[in-house]
C-alpha cells in the first residue's frame, strides 16, 4: 500500500504552480518544513514571505498581494489558522480576495502534541463564512489536483492538510473538480459519505460489509463548501439510509451539513461519525483514530445499527 500525506503533496503541488504562474506567492508562519512550503521558498525565494508566528499578520499580508494580482497561498497549522479567523471573515471572504488558506496537521494527524495542537473544530469555523470554498482531500493525489485547481479559480479557500501518511486512492489521471462529489463505490442499502482521511476507512468498512452482504454505497465529499446538494439527495433516495464520517467534531462540519441538506429536502435515518463534543488529547494517531471510533470496524457497526432502523421504517407513498 502506497502511502503519503496531503501536506507532502502540497508542497510538490506549489513547485508545479511555481514554475507555471509567476503570479503565484507563499505565506508561511515560520512552520514551513512543517507545512512543506519550504520547498517552493528554496527554489523561488522572492516570491516566498515567512512573516513568524503571526497567523493575523499572516492573512493580512496574503490579503494585500492578492488585492495587487496575486494568488496568495498562506500556510499553518489548522489550529493555528483560526487565530486569524477575524481577519479571515473581514477581509479574505468580505472581500472575495484571491487567498488559499492551506492549513497542515489537521484533525488528530498532529496526534502526539496534544489537544491544543489538534483541529477538531476547523471545518465548522471556515463553513459558515460567506465566499468561503473548503476543500479537504482524501488521499495525496486529490490533495495535489486540489491545490493546482485552486489557483486556477478566483476567490478564496480553506484546504485541510494531514500530518501523518495515509493510503493513496486514486490513480494519478484523476480528474479533480471542484463542488463535485465523488461516488467511489457503488450501494443500494445504504451511503457511507466520507471526507478527507476517513475516506479510506469508509472504504475499508464497505469490504466489511459486502462480506455480509450488505451494498454500501461510499461518497466522497472532498468539497465541502460549496457542497454538492443534488448527488447527496439523489443518494438519500436511492438508498434511504447515511452514516457520515469525519476527522472532526460531530458538530458542523461534513454531518452538520448533510443533515442541513436532507432534514429540507429529503430526512431519512442518519448517523454522524467524528469525534464527540471533546478535546483530543496526546497520543499515536492510529490509536487516537480508534478511541474516537473513527475505523472502518466502527463504520461497519454503526451502518449495521443503521440498518435496522431503516429496515423497520414504515414504507414512504
Amino acid at each position: 500500500m502506497e502511502l503519503k500525506s496531503t501536506r507532502e503533496a502540497y508542497g510538490d503541488a506549489l513547485l508545479k504552480l511555481g514554475d507555471d504562474d509567476n503570479s503565484v506567492v507563499v505565506l508561511d508562519a515560520d512552520l514551513s518544513v512543517s507545512t512543506q512550503t519550504n520547498k517552493f521558498a528554496k527554489k523561488y525565494p522572492e516570491r516566498f514571505f515567512n512573516v513568524g508566528c503571526a497567523e493575523q499578520n499572516l492573512i493580512g499580508v496574503a490579503a494585500g498581494l492578492a488585492i495587487a494580482g496575486k494568488t496568495s497561498f498562506a500556510s499553518t497549522y489548522a489550529i493555528f489558522s483560526t487565530r486569524a479567523w477575524e481577519q479571515i471573515r473581514n477581509t479574505v471572504a468580505h472581500d472575495n480576495l484571491n487567498v488559499k488558506i492551506a492549513v497542515s496537521h489537521a484533525g488528530l494527524t498532529n496526534g502526539p502534541d496534544g489537544a491544543s495542537h489538534q483541529s477538531l473544530e476547523d471545518i465548522a469555523l471556515m463553513r459558515i463564512i460567506p465566499n468561503m470554498t473548503v476543500i479537504v482531500p482524501s488521499d495525496a493525489i486529490e490533495a495535489e489536483k486540489a491545490v493546482v485547481s485552486e489557483a486556477s479559480r478566483a476567490g478564496p479557500a480553506y484546504i485541510r492538510l494531514n500530518r501523518v501518511e495515509t493510503p493513496i486512492i486514486f490513480e494519478e489521471n484523476y480528474n479533480f473538480v471542484h463542488g463535485k462529489a465523488v461516488l467511489l463505490n457503488d450501494g443500494a442499502d445504504l451511503a457511507i459519505i466520507s471526507t478527507g482521511t476517513m475516506v479510506y476507512e469508509a472504504l475499508e468498512a464497505a469490504k466489511m460489509l459486502r462480506r455480509e452482504n450488505v451494498d454500501a454505497c461510499v461518497l466522497n465529499i472532498h468539497t465541502l463548501k460549496p457542497i454538492d446538494k443534488k448527488v447527496i439527495i439523489k443518494i438519500a433516495k436511492e438508498t434511504g439510509a447515511i452514516v457520515t464520517v469525519e476527522e472532526h467534531s460531530i458538530y458542523g462540519g461534513l454531518g452538520g451539513a448533510v443533515a442541513e441538506i436532507l432534514a429540507e429536502k429529503y430526512p431519512v435515518p442518519m448517523r454522524i461519525i467524528g469525534v464527540n463534543d471533546e478535546f483530543g488529547e496526546s497520543g499515536e494517531y492510529q490509536e487516537l483514530l480508534k478511541k474516537h471510533g473513527l475505523t472502518a470496524m466502527n463504520i461497519f457497526k454503526s451502518v449495521k445499527e443503521l440498518l435496522e432502523i431503516k429496515n423497520h421504517e414504515i414504507p414512504r407513498d
